[in-house]
């Protein structure tokens, strides 16, 4: 009870205090950042010799501690705080030694910044609370507010640590955490050789996603008219097929990464389009004996020599890897992220090349396998056969590359009817290859199925879905919404309309949300560049998740089923 009056009286006598006694520089280690990620800062104090103020745990119940805290209109709050060492001395007012700070000290404060907060700029106030003694005397408690402010950019935007030396020596938990994953990250510049081994993988992952689907028939289609006889020839040919398609994917992907636009934008342009349907109806006449794809004497003794020659497959993968570049996933999209940060264009660019060489793998394997089914014994008119199915899926396969140039009310019907009546004429019409039991069995099996595949696409659907409202200018009003940025040549966001958007749970659900779609088939538009912009729209599909107070809570980059989907709607309050 004594050293509490003598406390008391010792801050009354001094009320009228007006000396300072300690001066706070604040600073953060960054200025810039990504949400999600975390921020440092630090209060530099500096105290004056003759006082000293509590430490965080001063040791006596009526001293006043050391404290720090946020005053945030973002929920900003402090994840760790790591104090500096206290010791310990002996004050006349008290029986115990009191645990104090002196000199110069550094506070250093981790907080965790929102996933959900949006692009700009962000200011909030550390408050410093503490209560300074000399050997004789205590002021009154005070608080001082020290301003700091960041600036929240994308995730394609590299950031910069400043004032490193300030937080050397402080090892906070967040910190650990960051080194083992540093330590742990499939991708780094410590084991690039693992790196690339991984990338390489992530690539033969991408065969599994809807995007590459095309160059499945469009392999098929352009080896198995190869003449070539020997295994080696068609390995090479595979090879140099595979390696246009990596040189293509890794330059589209690098000027992605550095420049921030959509990836696989190319197929919005109708000259790409065209080109690329014009490439493979060239092709498929030679499949039904048309002509004979031979480039000219002089290409032949520079390239190789072959009807279809090492520069003809070389050209192919070169046009297929732009049919390649729209496959968007979170791998490629944090590789994306990776290249955009590290801005190296020769390390982005061998990512990138390494990571096709994995997508295309397959394909050269593929490529072999198609071009030896020409060798099978007693060759003859069943081949003949063989070459006209697949003259017939390049037809097709130039049919759905030129479906975003046509009007939207007829383009869904195209397809459907090639199917049907190209393998009705196959059927009813083509003879050959009749003579051989077992592969007429196979064809017109084969050939059925497509065309009811065909038909089953012609009757016209019934189901209920998800109801869109088409816009080009996106404001948020008071109530959840979600977008849905698609492209017609995006074969996942087909998938997300056919199958997840017509899920009866997810359409139940989507009511008490506003539902909007934004079409990126054709990107030139200013207002579509600034949308994309604003939003950090990689590659399509792209689906956004927003509360009612317009922050992003969720985003998806793939297709995803119905069940997850409606996990991540009701995830959204």
């Amino acid at each position: 009870m004594i050293k509490r009056i003598l406390f008391i009286l010792f801050v009354l006598t001094n009320l009228s205090f007006s000396r300072d006694v300690l001066t706070i520089d604040g600073k953060s280690n960054f200025e810039k950042l990504h949400a999600g990620s975390e921020l440092k800062v630090a209060l530099n104090l500096k105290i004056n010799p003759e006082w000293h103020i509590n430490s965080h745990k001063p040791n006596d119940e009526f001293l006043i501690p050391t404290k720090i805290s946020i005053k945030s209109e973002i929920g900003l709050t402090f994840s760790n705080v790591t104090y500096p060492k206290p010791h310990d001395i002996e004050l006349g007012f008290s029986d115990e030694p009191v645990s104090v700070f002196e000199g110069e000290n550094n506070i250093i404060g981790i907080i965790q910044i929102p996933n959900d907060l949006v692009i700009g700029n962000y200011e909030f106030e550390v408050i410093f609370e503490y209560q300074a003694c000399n050997d004789q005397t205590c002021l009154p408690p005070k608080r001082i507010k020290i301003p700091f402010k960041f600036e929240l950019v994308s995730v394609s935007t590299p950031i910069i640590q400043v004032n490193s030396e300030l937080f050397q020596g402080t090892e906070l938990k967040s910190e650990v955490d960051e080194k083992k994953n540093t330590e742990d990250s499939l991708i780094n510049e410590e084991n690039l050789l693992l790196s690339f081994i991984l990338i390489f993988l992530g690539g033969l992952a991408l065969n599994l996603t809807p995007c590459v689907y095309p160059l499945i028939p469009i392999t098929i289609g352009f080896f198995g008219g190869q003449s070539e006889q020997k295994t080696g020839k068609l390995f090479l040919l595979s090879g140099l097929y595979v390696l246009g398609m990596a040189i293509t994917y890794s330059a589209i992907g690098v000027v992605t990464a550095l420049s921030g636009s959509l990836f696989g934008a190319a197929l919005q342009n109708p000259f790409v389009l065209i080109f690329i349907a014009l490439v493979l109806i060239g092709l498929s006449l030679s499949m039904f004996g048309l002509y004979e794809f031979q480039l000219p004497s002089s290409w032949v003794a520079k390239f190789g020599g072959a009807k279809g020659g090492t520069f003809g497959a070389l050209f192919m993968g070169l046009t297929m890897g732009i049919v390649a570049a729209p496959c968007i996933g979170p791998f490629v999209i944090g590789l994306l992220t990776f290249v955009g940060a590290k801005a190296d264009v020769v390390l982005g660019f061998f990512m990138f090349f390494v990571l096709a060489l994995g997508l295309g793998m397959p394909y050269l394997f593929l490529g072999v396998f198609s071009g030896k089914i020409k060798n099978l014994p007693r060759s003859g008119e069943w081949m003949v056969a063989v070459k006209k199915i697949f003259g017939f899926i390049l037809v097709g396969m130039a049919l759905y590359f030129i479906l975003p140039l046509l009007p939207k009310n007829i383009s869904g019907y195209i397809l459907p009817v090639f199917m049907t009546l190209a393998s009705l004429y196959l059927l009813f019409f083509d003879r050959m290859g009749e003579g051989i039991r077992t592969f007429n069995i196979f064809k017109k099996v084969f050939l059925t199925i497509v065309v009811f595949v065909g038909a089953w696409f012609l009757i016209p659907s019934s189901a209920n879905s998800v109801v869109w409202e088409e816009v080009s200018e996106i404001k948020f009003g008071g109530q959840p919404t979600i977008v849905d940025f698609y492209a017609d040549w995006c074969i996942p966001c087909k998938e997300l309309d056919a199958i997840t958007f017509t899920d009866q749970s997810v359409i139940d659900e989507s009511k008490r949300f506003r539902t909007l779609k934004v079409d990126l088939t054709n990107t030139g538009d200013e207002q579509i560049q600034k949308m994309m912009k604003r939003f950090e729209i990689v590659g399509v599909p792209t689906v956004i998740f927003f509360n009612d107070d317009g922050k992003e809570i969720e985003r998806i980059t793939q297709f995803v089923r119905p069940a997850e989907f409606l996990k991540l709607m009701k995830s959204v309050k």
